[in-house]
């Protein structure tokens, strides 16, 4: 009876610790879910396969191990009442706070090039790293299989992974982007035909146009805000071709004192040179949203 209780006791501690290694090494689950419902939910149909060998540019985001320390650090520099009011944070200090720690991000370069990804880009400071892979390299790595699906409601198929994807990592994970093209970017913007003035349209630029000086107008009046020692950040969808922001202030008379720099985000280039230039590619928006946000 005791030889059988031992046995049985034996049997019991050996389970829970299997289970306990199991569960240690389990891999983190990420925070927000990089799969389409259309591919979960079998709406979008699996019609191949991608190559094993093509490349594909993603991302890995890493989560804030601190969120809420910095929900109320934000909640406190908003509020008036707080002695931490406007006290705010470099973006160093930011990340020693509230970011990633040096390890983790490191664990995260070494499993990026331990599976045989290229790193492209990315720091500590942004949470991320930007990286390319192949599909087979994509595949082992996270345990899924990119397949290639009809689109629901486009005429076309997109690319996916098939299940969530789970990295061997003890590092927490916020988002891997770029694993799908389920959803492409396309801008809105389209040129009128017409060249009717409308009765509205009493802006002081050309043709009754609105510059950017009559939004200040509309908005500051006669106010001796200049602006000065303010950042404004515009993410575009393309790049641009500050020639033709040089053009828009010679047309309507005004100087430019704004400095501006092109960052690109993911590598690609920050040139657009317009059509009419002999290039490919229309800036109208770029130039416009520019215009409007300097003035």
């Amino acid at each position: 009876m005791i030889r059988k209780l031992s046995v049985s006791l034996l049997a019991i501690v050996a389970i829970v610790a299997a289970v306990n290694i199991v569960c240690q090494a389990a891999p983190p689950t990420l925070l927000t879910s990089p799969v389409r419902e259309a591919v979960l939910n079998g709406q979008a149909k699996l019609v191949g396969q991608l190559p094993a060998d093509q490349t594909i540019h993603f991302d890995i985001v890493l989560a804030l191990p601190h969120q809420a320390e910095l929900d109320r650090f934000v909640q406190q520099v908003s509020d008036p009442s707080s002695p931490a009011y406007r006290h705010y944070v470099t973006v160093k200090e930011f990340t020693e706070r509230f970011g990633p720690s040096q390890k983790d991000f490191d664990s995260v370069i070494a499993f990026a090039k331990a599976s045989g990804f290229t790193v492209v880009k990315g720091s500590r400071d942004g949470f991320d790293v930007q990286l390319t892979g192949t599909v087979a390299n994509i595949e082992k790595a996270f345990n899924v299989t990119m397949g290639v699906y009809q689109h629901p409601t486009e005429d076309r198929t997109f690319y996916a992974p098939d299940r969530e994807p789970t990295p061997a990592l003890s590092v927490q994970l916020q988002h891997i982007s770029g694993l799908d093209n389920y959803s492409l970017p396309h801008p809105l913007f389209q040129h009128s035909t017409s060249k009717a003035k409308s009765e509205a349209t009493t802006g002081s630029c050309p043709d009754q146009s609105f510059c950017g000086s009559d939004m200040r107008a509309a908005y500051y009046e006669s106010s001796a805000l200049t602006g000065a020692g303010q950042n404004l950040g515009l993410f575009e969808y393309l790049g641009t071709d500050l020639t033709d922001l040089s053009t828009y202030f010679s047309n309507v008379g005004q100087t430019n004192n704004v400095p501006i720099t092109l960052l690109s985000t993911d590598g690609t280039s920050t040139s657009c040179v317009d059509t009419r230039a002999g290039g490919d590619c229309d800036d109208t928006e770029q130039t416009l949203d520019m215009t409007q946000a300097i003035g």
